[in-house]
């Protein structure tokens, strides 16, 4: 298990985009690589496969800077399962927009790809927030529920930088502070690229937080489990055992993941398979829950509705 922190050459110096620095016209595909992250390299599959979705991320907020405000056309060229993590990317450059500039960027691209990205464009958006270094809340979206998704993109966006430091400081400060929860759950989905996917890893870095962070952090892990994927399916049986008690939050977090991945019409083999073997679904039924979940909380955009909806999932996939 790696206990690297930041760059190898520099432990516990991260290269993320520089604070109060405005927009970064390029961000180079090297901040993707796991050794330079600090992350698992003794996995190589898995390790591959995320550092590709990583990659995604980083051009696709390349092609916003290269093509705004018109930017779904390129993106539109890139392989079809990685088009998702590049809309996270565009997302993340269009809210350094709004945040430098006080326009509306990001509610720009929800106008243009937010059909069939929606909760990536949310979750990138989080990413600027977290890197602008201002203090959230920062101008969120006027849409209902999916809105919060901004604290989960920017609890990854500090964990992917920042590392397993990073994400024990999340852990330590969470509490039951909902905000903090949510962004806590982001930093889950940043464990599971820490990891290479690895369940054991996951486990015991779970084991070690608070035990109000647990939960969270197994949301987290779920969502990429299904969304991100890179693993076998034995290892998923594993991650499902080890979740225990928190066995409800990972499939939440399946649910999610695989409602992200139904709503873009592009569902890889490794959602179905997270669906199947973590929550005893598929992607469309899944997404179902999600709808019904949902149903009860109408237009409200609070934070209380976006925790019912979490725990309506829940029970749906009992």
């Amino acid at each position: 298990m790696s206990t690297q922190h930041g760059s190898p050459d520099r432990p516990g110096v991260v290269d993320a985009p520089r604070r109060g620095r405005g927009l970064a016209p390029r961000l180079p595909l090297g901040m993707a690589d796991f050794t330079r992250r600090g992350f698992r390299v003794d996995r190589p599959q898995p390790r591959e496969h995320l550092e590709r979705h990583a990659k995604s991320f980083l051009t696709g907020y390349n092609l916003a800077a290269a093509h705004w405000p018109h930017v779904r056309a390129a993106v539109d060229t890139m392989p079809a399962e990685e088009r998702g993590f590049a809309h996270e990317g565009t997302a993340m450059y269009a809210g350094q927009r709004d945040v430098f500039t006080r326009g509306r960027s990001v509610a720009a691209l929800l106008a243009e790809s937010g059909a069939d990205y929606p909760h990536l464009i949310h979750v990138g958006a989080g990413w600027a927030l977290a890197v602008s270094g201002l203090p959230l809340p920062v101008r969120l979206t006027d849409t209902p529920l999916l809105r919060w998704l901004a604290y989960d993109g920017a609890g990854f966006a500090e964990v992917f930088f920042g590392g397993r430091r990073a994400l024990r400081r999340r852990a330590e400060r969470a509490g039951a502070d909902p905000l903090r929860l949510i962004r806590l759950a982001g930093s889950g989905r940043a464990l599971w690229f820490m990891t290479a996917g690895d369940p054991d890893d996951i486990q015991q870095v779970i084991a070690e937080a608070p035990a109000a962070a647990r939960p969270a952090l197994w949301s987290g892990v779920g969502l990429a489990s299904a969304y991100a994927g890179g693993v076998p399916p034995a290892e998923l049986d594993t991650l499902r055992a080890h979740s225990g008690a928190h066995v409800g939050h990972l499939v939440q977090g399946v649910v999610f993941g695989a409602t992200a991945r139904t709503r873009s019409g592009i569902v890889p083999a490794h959602t179905a398979l997270a669906c199947e073997r973590i929550a005893g679904t598929t992607p469309d039924t899944a997404a179902e829950w999600a709808a019904r979940a949902a149903a009860d909380l109408g237009e409200r955009a609070d934070v209380t509705a976006y925790l019912r909806w979490r725990e309506g999932v829940r029970a749906l996939g009992a």
